[in-house]
């Protein structure tokens, strides 16, 4: 067994690209322009060049992504949002922060994405966005949920924070509908070294509200439109996604490439698991390689004697965290939600990376194998 076997190996990838990375990072330090340097507009013309948009706006997080495409779809307190219960509190956070109320669906149990066929149900006169998470590196169908949008005269966000690379129907995540928003985290199909994240559009109305957004709310300094944040990028993380961006195409055909291996072993060493299924309209980018086993926490115990570490996303529905309970519990209390109850208790994340080892994956596929013979 490996002893040393990495959930995610971001050091492989960095020596592979560490010249042209130290070269970028070093100019920035020559020319010290820190906030909003040349490495913003570049590494924005780069995004956009690879995901097909027209307009790419960086910032600080994912999670300020998120809150800068609320924010310029002028949402407000009272206004509905509906999104799905399995997810990350950042989906949520950012509409509760805007006073918006977030209006929750189940999930599609095969792909762990929002369950398309019940969002009709929740829409109401209130409603104004359907926000769907294209969860770990699959996309939600957003066609339907595109033509159930327009049907109802509402618009649509993609939280694209795990799919960035992915494709659905020829076309690249951050650019399947009118508002998107990614993720840079390092743990992301394409991360930096630090936080960061964007907002992708093709309306250059939206695309000139976000600029402002991003910087209080102005287009020049000291002369405020609108309400906006401090969501600017960093010119040094700007810098390190252009160098990054350079091999990321290669990557996502790896990430691809090992999340077949993987469903090629599990099939072979332990059929039983339930693995990864693949809408036949989209293609995988693997932000996490997650399967479904029960028992789940002594199987990770145990595997993590075989030297296999493991990760969970996501333990807790949003409807069952206490700041969101807190707050609409009675209104979630009257819901059902046993596709996502029954996920949190058996979805665990293996190794995934571009880089992951054939051998590698023998290990974890034999281990996982192994540990559930003996429970």
């Amino acid at each position: 067994m490996n002893p040393y076997m990495e959930f995610i190996d971001l050091k492989s990838q960095q020596a592979l690209i560490r010249k042209d990375l130290q070269e970028r990072m070093d100019k920035v330090l020559a020319h010290g322009q820190y906030i909003m340097g040349p490495e913003i507009a570049e590494s924005e013309k780069a995004l956009c060049e690879f995901s097909g948009a027209k307009h790419a706006i960086t910032c600080a997080s994912g999670t300020d992504a998120l809150l800068m495409c609320m924010m310029a779809l002028n949402l407000k307190p009272g206004d509905e949002v509906i999104t799905t219960t399995f997810t990350f509190y950042a989906t949520v956070g950012m509409m509760v922060y805007l006073g918006v109320k977030p209006v929750l669906v189940d999930i599609d149990p095969r792909t762990c994405n929002i369950d398309v066929n019940q969002i009709e149900s929740k829409i109401t006169s209130k409603t104004k966005v359907i926000l769907p998470v294209s969860l770990y590196g699959q996309c939600a169908d957003m066609e339907k949920i595109n033509a159930l949008a327009q049907k109802h005269g509402i618009e649509v966000i993609e939280d694209a924070a795990q799919s960035f690379g992915a494709r659905q129907r020829g076309k690249w995540s951050c650019n399947l509908t009118k508002l998107s928003c990614t993720s840079f985290f390092p743990a992301k199909p394409l991360g930096v070294y630090g936080d960061g994240g964007a907002c992708f559009t093709n309306d250059d109305q939206l695309a000139h509200d976000l600029r402002a957004i991003r910087v209080h709310g102005s287009h020049e300094r000291y002369n405020h439109v609108r309400i906006g944040i401090n969501g600017r990028f960093d010119t040094l993380q700007a810098a390190i996604l252009i160098s990054k961006l350079k091999v990321f195409p290669g990557e996502c055909e790896s990430r691809e490439r090992i999340g077949r291996q993987y469903n090629e072993l599990f099939a072979e060493y332990c059929p039983s698991v339930k693995t990864p299924v693949t809408e036949e309209f989209n293609r995988h980018v693997y932000a996490q390689y997650t399967i479904r086993v029960p028992q789940r926490e002594k199987v990770m115990a145990k595997l993590k004697d075989y030297g296999v570490p493991t990760v969970v996303h996501y333990p807790k529905s949003i409807h069952n965290q206490k700041v969101f309970s807190d707050l609409y519990g009675q209104f979630y209390n009257d819901q059902k939600f046993p596709e996502a109850e029954k996920a949190a208790q058996e979805v665990m994340s293996l190794p995934m990376h571009p880089y992951v080892k054939k051998e590698d994956q023998v290990t974890v596929a034999k281990a996982v194998a192994a540990v559930l013979k003996e429970i």
